[in-house]
């Protein structure tokens, strides 16, 4: 089954829904044809964070660092019930632009998702700064691609307008406030990150053939900050 899946890889309920889908799908007895689609949350960030994780939401959301050290807590709690080490007091975030480049190369080879699977992993278990381009090497390397063919995307544009139009696609056509936000069989769209048991519902679902489009929206997902 074909699953369009929009997300971030500083995302946590990115990951965490990740593994939920996965695990639904073994439920089931799916076979997943997953595409990956970028959705940058912070278009604007530098390569490197100079201030932690729990400053830099704190602005993000005009929140207090304290009611955001609190909800990560909280989130790291939900990723280790999926098998995830969130240790977010060691994550840093920064721009994504080049790290969805590489997960757009890495798909073009067939490994889309261990991609995804390595920059989850290197930003929210192994705390290195997404944007850097050692971090990006280092995940390249440790799936299998190519590193000439690395260098040769990081040193130019390539995989660029792939980038942009994925997000055009998500804000303009699919209305996508947040992420993770995911498309069954180019039809049934869903939310967050929803328990395991919505996931295998809606799976049955899209199974059964085309019927009435279903969207369930909860908090469980990493929103774009809204404007002033």
């Amino acid at each position: 089954m074909r699953v369009d899946i929009w997300s971030d890889v500083v995302c946590p309920f990115c990951y965490i829904g990740k593994k939920r889908l996965e695990a639904a799908a073994e439920q089931a007895g799916v076979e997943l044809e997953v595409h990956w689609h970028s959705f940058q949350l912070d278009p604007e960030a530098p390569v490197r964070q100079e201030i932690s994780n729990s400053e830099r939401l704190a602005q993000k959301y005009s929140r207090s660092v304290e009611e955001v050290e609190e909800m990560q807590r909280n989130i790291a709690a939900m990723a280790k019930e999926e098998g995830i080490e969130f240790n977010w007091e060691n994550a840093n975030s920064g721009n994504t632009f080049n790290a969805h480049r590489v997960i757009h190369l890495a798909q073009s080879k067939g490994l889309g998702s261990e991609a995804k699977e390595a920059f989850f992993y290197s930003y929210m278990t192994q705390g290195l700064a997404i944007g850097e381009r050692e971090t990006l090497e280092d995940v390249a390397s440790r799936i299998g691609l190519n590193p000439v063919e690395v260098d040769d995307v990081l040193d130019s544009e390539e995989y660029a307008d792939f980038v942009k139009f994925d997000q055009e696609i998500a804000r303009d056509q699919l209305k996508v406030t947040g992420v993770p936000f995911f498309v069954f069989d180019q039809r049934i769209a869903l939310a967050g990150a929803q328990p395991k048991e919505v996931f295998v519902q809606v799976l049955e679902k899209a199974l059964q053939g085309p019927q009435e489009s279903a969207e369930q929206c909860t908090d469980e997902q990493c929103e774009v900050p809204k404007s002033n």
